[in-house]
């Protein structure tokens, strides 16, 4: 059984697809919440949870005050249970998007990178803190890839989510693989602040820039 942890929902089961996912344990996600919850960057953040399965993650950021979150998958069947769970838990404020992780994060890059081009450089600060539902800039992004996902598609998403304007300067990344795998290969300029293995799951925390005290 899954389960939200804490927060507004806390407690309330989830559905989960029946096959295709590994959701992340109760376990893993308090410990990856307390440390997010001690950066502080899950109130009033906007999230984008990739690969998201039942939505698991991404569900129990905005149960902990999250003002905004996108859930992605690419598999229908997924993302058909991902949105039964955000109608039974009433989030409002949580969007489901059947897409592949990469193609969608290439979309956001791309509008990014266009704003960018079009000098509305005043107006990509100002939406650090504004920004639309789903194009950010977001401030957590919770990246939890099937195993069978290789680190040169991994890579290829970290680097459209380092595309200036994708992320809030201050933002946190979250990234779970293997502990069998090679840890990841960042994107310049990016920090791993944190790694953490639970059982065989390696969880990473790394960003652009981080608080120092993290």
């Amino acid at each position: 059984m899954t389960r939200i942890v804490a927060g507004t929902v806390g407690g309330r089961t989830l559905q989960v697809p029946p096959r295709g996912t590994r959701p992340t344990s109760e376990r893993v996600r308090e410990a990856i919440f307390s440390r997010l919850e001690h950066l502080g960057v899950v109130d009033d953040a906007r999230v984008l949870d990739l690969y998201a399965g039942s939505g698991a993650l991404g569900l129990e950021a905005a149960s902990r005050g999250a003002a905004d979150v996108t859930l992605v998958d690419s598999a229908r069947v997924a993302a058909d249970v991902a949105r039964r769970n955000v109608a039974a838990l009433g989030l409002s404020n949580v969007h489901v998007v059947a897409q592949p992780a990469e193609a969608f994060v290439a979309g956001v890059a791309a509008a990014a990178t266009q704003r960018s081009a079009a000098g509305d450089a005043a107006g990509a600060a100002g939406a650090s803190s504004r920004g639309r539902a789903g194009h950010g800039p977001f401030h957590l992004v919770l990246v939890d890839p099937p195993y069978d996902v290789t680190a040169e598609a991994l890579e290829r998403v970290l680097a459209h989510l380092a595309v200036p304007g994708v992320l809030d300067p201050a933002a946190v990344v979250v990234v779970e693989r293997s502990t069998r795998t090679p840890e990841p290969t960042w994107p310049a300029g990016w920090e791993l602040v944190a790694h953490k293995d639970y059982g065989e799951t390696a969880v990473f925390f790394v960003g652009p820039e981080l608080p120092d005290d993290a």
